[in-house]
């Protein structure tokens, strides 16, 4: 993900299929339709997941209702191992990544024999030592979205994997990890620095609100991350705007995940902080269009501005009637726009010389080199 000039799109399905396979067909396909580049699921097992008295989070309960809790919302929303084969089967079909966010150790196992372009860890699993671990040794590349998280949080999942990366076993105590970071830091282990992370990992700035205002996105914190930490950046979006992720890419993004419904008016924890099928294609061709828009950093003229430079910049004319041997003064030299002629920046240099021919008003004026 280190090619900036085309951000990954992740379509984000998460669980809007509401657990019927069809809805999730339909919403590959809408991803495929939408340009995106990957549509990505959740895989997870409730009895593994949450405890039985697990509350809802204030968004579910207000998407969905709190009387049946979290255990029986997400019991409802389990995509089963034929589900996830088949679905993968399908994205194959219609050339589109499938990728799935693992929310536990066998949900990851499960995942590891499709060929997925990148590893998710989600915001809530940013200190589960165990997931991380087990993402590490699956040897893809990593996406850690860092919604709810402080740079302490961050850091932690940085040093785990970098730990990780070049460990047979997991760390004993927090101690060791801290202990090979210290050491990476002083130089003893050449392989242990931090540009061993700088391809393997991209961090997702999110804030993990469903829809999330605005005004708490903090795109900025994305130019934080990755001057802090060195590596890939990217945004995952909870908002329902199409500016919104525009924006992180012109910030740098090279990873944008987005939630996406077939219509917001299903039921379900997601579907009202989703966009709906023809909002995630004008997304991505806004996003698309912005990226074209980037260019190369280096302020020169483009090629088309050459022809008009030659007519917008103003040139040497003569204010009135100039004879060969006058002197140019302010008097008789001014600017103005001319196919031909010295220019304008040269003023005060030919003023005191001599014109070198007759010069009409309002045309080129002349002197010797």
């Amino acid at each position: 993900m280190n090619n900036f000039s085309k951000a990954f799109i992740i379509a984000e399905a998460g669980v809007n299929h509401n657990g019927d396979i069809d809805i999730a067909k339909s919403l590959i396909d809408t991803a495929k339709d939408a340009g995106a580049d990957a549509v990505k699921f959740q895989t997870f097992k409730a009895d593994a997941l949450v405890t039985q008295d697990t509350p809802k989070a204030q968004y579910q309960a207000t998407n969905t209702g709190a009387d049946d809790g979290q255990y029986n919302m997400l019991k409802r929303l389990e995509l089963s191992d034929v589900q996830h084969l088949e679905l993968a089967e399908y994205c194959k079909e219609k050339a589109i990544a499938f990728m799935s966010t693992a929310f536990d150790v066998d949900s990851l196992r499960f995942l590891e024999q499709f060929d997925q372009p990148f590893i998710k860890i989600p915001s809530g699993e940013i200190r589960n030592a165990l997931l991380l671990w087990h993402s590490v040794k699956a040897g893809k590349p990593l996406i850690i979205s860092t919604g709810m998280a402080t740079l302490g949080d961050i850091e932690f999942a940085l040093n785990f994997v970098n730990f990780a990366l070049h460990h047979d076993s997991p760390p004993s105590t927090m101690e060791c990890i801290m202990r090979y970071r210290a050491e990476c830091l002083s130089g003893l282990h050449a392989n242990g620095n931090d540009k061993s992370l700088s391809n393997l990992v991209t961090l997702l700035h999110c804030t993990s609100e469903y829809p999330t205002p605005i005004e708490q996105v903090n795109l900025r914190a994305m130019q934080q991350l990755s001057s802090t930490f060195g590596v890939n950046v990217g945004y995952s979006d909870h908002t329902l705007s199409l500016s919104v992720p525009c924006a992180a890419v012109s910030l740098g993004a090279s990873c944008i995940e987005k939630h996406f419904t077939l219509s917001r008016e299903m039921d379900g924890p997601d579907h009202r902080s989703s966009l709906e099928p023809e909002e995630l294609k004008l997304m991505v061709s806004m996003i698309r269009e912005c990226e074209r828009s980037l260019g190369h950093a280096i302020k020169f003229p483009q090629p088309n501005e050459f022809d008009t430079q030659k007519i917008a910049r103003q040139k040497l004319v003569a204010k009135k009637q100039i004879k060969a041997g006058e002197r140019l003064t302010e008097d008789n030299v001014i600017t103005a726009r001319s196919p031909s002629g010295m220019c304008a920046s040269l003023y005060w240099e030919v003023l005191g010389q001599k014109s070198s021919c007759d010069v009409e008003i309002m045309s080129p004026i002349c002197i010797s080199q």
